[in-house]
C-alpha cells in the first residue's frame, strides 16, 4: 500500500500535513501559529499552591494557566528522602506508595517540570517531572534506569534484540533510554548519533536550568513539520510533497541527518489550484467538521462531543442488502468500526469514548466487530484502552488527548447558543421579559422602566403583550418603554429602571431561599374578589399581608382600617410585625368599648335602619362568624344609604360584628 505526505504551509499562519494512503486520507495534522502546541516544552517552574485535598500542586510556569502536576507525577527526586530509591523506565513507582504532596512540595519552591497535555476549556496545561527528550531513534528519560523498547514493537525476538542494540552502546548513568519503533534493526552507528544529538540537547537544558529565574521556559519542541517527520515518516511513505521550497529543504536536510541511508523523494508542489485541491482533499477535509459521517454501503455514524465525553451511534440507514436483520447489523458495524478508528484518528478525539453499535444476538458476530475494532486501532499513535463489548453491543473505549480536537481549534462557539445549537424562540423570551418587567414594576422605587430586546421579541411584545404592558403602568402608576436593538440576540435582554429624580435602581434583588412559605402574600380564593372589590374602592395599593398561621389553618384576608384608626393601620399594613397576640386582643377590646360607646348616637340617628360594622381580624376564636352572617353583613352595608354622616362612617371600626335596630316609638 503506497503513501504520502502531503505538507501545505501558509508562511506565519499555518501549516496542514496529510497522510494518504491509496487515494484515502488517513491521519491529519493541523497547527496554526497562534494555538501553536506547547506539548513536549520543558519549564523551570514555581509552586504556587499545594493542594492536599486532591493531593497535586499548581505550578506557575509563565503561560497563561498555571499547570496541574498530581503526585502520581511527582519524581522521587522531590521526596522527602531525595532521589533514593530511583525508578525504572515504565515501571513507576504506585500512588499508595508516595508520601503525600504535602511533604514532597512547598510553596515557592522551583521544580523542573514538562508539558504533557495541553490545557483544555478552563483547566490548566497537564505536568509531569518525568522528563523525555524524544531524539528519531532514542528516547532520553533523565533520572530513570535501564532501558525499554517501545510498546509498539509486539514481537518477543525482536524485543529481544532491541534490548541487545541497546546494551551494546556507551550510555551514560543516571540515564534511560526508550528504543523507538524507527530505531528497530538500525545499527549501531545510527543509533550512537542519535544518542550524541540527545547528550548535547542535555546538557543545554542543564545549562538554562543553573541561569534562568522562574518560570522560564528551558526546551521547545520542534514544528509540527520536524515533529511529523520525526514520529510519523517511516519507510512505507514513497513520496513527501511540499508547496513550498524553504519547507521542502527542511525535509530533506532533517531526513540526510537522522536517515541517511534511507532512500525518499522529495518534491515541490508548482502547481495553481492548490496541493489539496489536486489530491480531492479539501472537500474531505471538511467532512471532518460534521456531526454525520456516511457509511459506503449506506448506514451511518454521529458523532457528539463533549468536554469529557464522545458518544457514537451507528446507524443501518438505508442499506437492506439483506433479509435477515443480525446479517445486516453484523455488516454495518465492521464497516462503522474502521470508519471509526479513522475518525478518531483525523478529528483527534480523546477521553472516555461509547460506541453504540446495532444490536447483535449473536456472541459470534459481537467477537468478530470487537476484534476488527482492536486490530484498526492498533495503528494509532496515542494510548488507548478498549474494554469487552456489552450485551446491548456497547464498547466503551479511552484515548489519549494530547490538545484539543481538532473541531475546537477550527470552530469558536456560538454566541447565541453557546454550542448547543439550540436558541430561545421568540414567544418564550417574550414571556421571559413580561415575568422580568412585572418584578421591576413591584419595586417601590422604581417608577421608569426600560427594556431593550431583539427585534423578533420586541415584535412579539408589541403585538401579543401590549395590553398586559397597559395594565402594568396601569396599576402601578409606572412607564415601561421597549426599545429594540438589532445587534442583540434573540436571547439577550437588558432593562434599565430609574426612579423619579432619574437614578437608575438595581430592581434584580436576589431571592431570599429562606424565606417561610408563611410569609408569601396571600388571601383565599373565596375572600379574593372581596379584597380586590374593597382595594379599588379604597384606592390603595396595598397587597394582602401574610398570615402567620400554622399548618393546616385558614388564611384570611385583612379589612382595609379607616382613616381614623392610624395606629391599627400601620400595625396591619406591615407583615412583619412582631406585635404579640396579647396586644393585639388588648388592642381589639378598646375597639369594642369604643363601639359601645358611640351605639347610641347611631341608633339616634338611623331610624328602622341596620348596619353591619366591619371588624379588623385578630386571629381571636370568639370573633369567627358563620359564613351566612359574614354575607349577610356585607349586603347590608352595601345598601346603606349614600348620604350618611360622616361621623356615622367614622364610628364604623374594627370590634365585634353586630346588629343595632332603632328603638320604636
Amino acid at each position: 500500500m503506497s503513501k504520502l505526505m502531503l505538507i501545505n504551509t501558509v508562511e506565519g499562519q499555518e501549516c496542514r500535513i496529510c497522510i494518504v494512503a491509496d487515494g484515502a486520507l488517513e491521519e491529519l495534522y493541523v497547527e496554526r501559529t497562534s494555538t501553536a502546541s506547547r506539548v513536549g516544552n520543558i519549564y523551570k517552574g514555581k509552586v504556587t499552591n499545594v493542594e492536599p485535598s486532591i493531593q497535586a500542586a499548581f505550578i506557575d510556569c509563565g503561560l497563561a494557566k498555571n499547570g496541574f502536576l498530581h503526585i502520581s507525577d511527582l519524581h522521587p527526586q522531590y521526596f522527602p528522602n531525595g532521589a533514593k530509591g530511583g525508578e525504572a523506565v515504565g515501571r513507576k513507582r504506585p500512588h499508595r506508595d508516595r508520601p503525600p504532596i504535602q511533604a514532597c512540595l512547598r510553596r515557592g519552591q522551583e521544580v523542573i517540570v514538562q508539558m504533557t497535555k495541553e490545557g483544555i476549556g478552563t483547566k490548566g496545561p497537564t505536568l509531569t517531572t518525568y522528563l523525555s527528550i524524544p531524539g528519531r531513534l532514542l528516547v532520553m528519560m533523565p533520572g530513570m534506569t535501564k532501558l525499554g523498547v517501545s510498546r509498539k514493537v509486539e514481537d518477543d525476538d525482536v524485543r529481544n534484540q532491541a534490548r541487545k542494540q541497546l546494551n551494546e552502546l556507551n550510555l551514560p548513568p543516571d540515564m534511560g533510554f526508550i528504543l523507538r519503533t524507527a530505531g528497530v534493526g538500525r545499527s549501531k552507528r545510527d543509533l550512537n548519533r542519535d544518542l550524541n544529538y540527545l547528550q548535547r540537547m542535555w546538557k543545554s537544558i542543564r545549562k538554562h536550568v543553573n541561569t534562568s529565574k522562574a518560570p522560564a521556559e528551558l526546551f521547545r519542541e520542534s514544528d509540527l513539520v520536524t515533529r511529523t517527520i520525526r514520529d510519523v515518516y517511516n519507510s512505507s511513505i514513497d513520496r513527501i510533497i511540499c508547496d513550498s521550497k524553504p519547507v521542502a529543504e527542511k525535509v530533506r536536510e532533517f531526513l540526510n541527518v537522522a536517515m541517511p541511508r534511507t532512500k525518499h523523494v522529495v518534491e515541490v508542489y508548482v502547481g495553481q489550484k492548490g496541493l489539496f485541491h489536486e489530491f480531492g482533499l479539501e472537500q474531505e477535509i471538511e467532512s471532518i467538521y460534521s456531526r454525520r459521517v456516511e457509511l459506503r454501503s449506506g448506514g451511518s455514524i454521529v458523532i457528539d462531543q463533549t468536554e469529557a465525553l464522545v458518544s457514537i451511534d451507528v446507524n443501518s440507514g438505508r442499506y437492506r442488502d439483506h433479509s435477515d436483520a443480525e446479517t445486516t447489523a453484523t455488516k454495518i458495524n465492521k464497516e462503522a468500526a474502521e470508519e471509526i478508528v479513522r475518525q478518531l484518528r483525523l478529528r483527534d478525539l480523546g477521553g472516555v469514548i461509547a460506541i453504540d453499535f446495532i444490536d447483535m444476538q449473536n456472541k459470534k458476530n459481537r467477537a468478530a466487530v470487537e476484534k476488527l475494532l482492536r486490530d484498526a486501532i492498533k495503528t494509532d499513535r496515542a494510548k488507548t484502552k478498549v474494554l469487552r463489548m456489552s450485551a446491548f453491543c456497547i464498547v466503551e473505549m479511552t484515548r489519549q488527548r494530547m490538545r484539543p480536537s481538532l473541531k475546537e481549534d477550527i470552530y469558536s462557539r456560538c454566541s447565541s447558543c453557546h454550542g448547543t445549537g439550540l436558541v430561545r424562540s421568540s414567544e418564550s423570551q417574550a414571556l421571559l421579559v413580561m415575568r422580568d418587567i412585572q418584578r421591576a414594576a413591584a419595586n417601590e422605587d422604581v417608577a421608569n422602566i426600560s427594556v431593550t430586546v431583539a427585534p423578533s421579541v420586541a415584535d412579539r411584545l408589541a403585538n401579543f403583550h401590549r395590553r398586559q404592558i397597559c395594565n402594568i403602568e396601569s396599576g402601578t402608576d409606572k412607564s415601561v418603554r421597549v426599545h429594540t436593538s438589532a445587534e442583540m440576540g434573540s436571547e439577550q435582554v437588558r432593562i434599565e429602571c430609574t426612579n423619579n429624580r432619574g437614578s437608575v435602581i438595581n430592581w434584580a434583588q436576589p431571592v431570599d431561599t429562606q424565606k417561610s412559605a408563611s410569609a408569601v402574600l396571600t388571601v383565599e380564593v373565596e375572600s379574593y374578589d372581596k379584597w380586590r372589590r374593597e382595594k379599588e374602592a379604597n384606592g390603595q395599593e396595598d397587597t394582602p399581608q401574610p398570615q402567620n398561621t400554622p399548618a393546616g389553618d385558614a388564611r384570611t384576608e385583612q379589612q382595609p382600617p379607616t382613616p381614623d384608626d392610624k395606629g391599627q393601620k400601620s400595625e396591619q399594613e406591615s407583615g412583619k410585625s412582631k406585635t404579640s397576640r396579647r396586644r393585639r386582643k388588648k388592642n381589639a377590646s378598646q375597639s369594642k368599648q369604643a363601639d359601645q360607646d358611640r351605639q347610641p348616637a347611631q341608633d339616634s340617628q338611623n331610624d328602622n335602619q341596620e348596619s353591619t360594622v366591619p371588624h379588623a381580624e385578630d386571629n381571636q376564636p370568639d370573633e369567627q362568624q358563620s359564613a351566612g352572617e359574614n354575607s349577610t353583613d356585607k349586603q347590608e352595608s352595601n345598601e346603606e344609604s349614600p348620604s350618611a354622616s360622616r361621623k356615622q362612617r367614622r364610628g364604623r371600626r374594627g370590634g365585634r360584628k353586630h346588629k343595632t335596630k332603632a328603638p320604636t316609638s
